[in-house]
């Protein structure tokens, strides 16, 4: 199973700049998919989900109005558009992945819910 999250980059306060999350090795539908994030010398946090079909989504207060959560069933890729993007959306993003059959433990907010991790991107934003 790999998750290959890119898309990061350098971008001035108010910019966008587009995520994505390619997902191999396993039945991308029946995942459950989200974005974390982890900025400087702080804990991962979660920021967005979206369900199998992409239908539901949910992001944090934190991005409510300025990012969007999508998916792609059939190019197996989940996205994240990022825009009036700030500097305190510096951080590492992360995309990860939970089995719609996962018996893992834990709520959707909490890394040990998600049994696959992209190896993250980072995006920094500059006042």
């Amino acid at each position: 199973v790999q998750l290959q999250a890119s898309g990061g980059g350098l971008v001035q306060a108010g910019g966008s700049l587009r995520l994505s999350c390619a997902a191999s090795g396993i039945t991308f539908s029946n995942y459950f998919m989200a974005w974390f994030r982890q900025p400087p010398g702080k804990e991962r946090e979660f920021i967005a989900r979206i369900s199998w079909t992409g239908e539901t989504t949910y992001q944090t207060d934190s991005v409510k109005g300025r990012f969007t959560m999508s998916r792609d069933n059939a190019e197996n890729t989940v996205y994240l558009q990022m825009n009036s993007l700030k500097p305190e959306d510096t951080a590492i993003y992360y995309c990860a992945a939970r089995g719609r059959t996962s018996y893992r433990g834990g709520s959707y907010y909490e890394r040990r819910w998600y049994a696959y991790w992209g190896q993250g991107t980072q995006v920094t934003v500059s006042s």
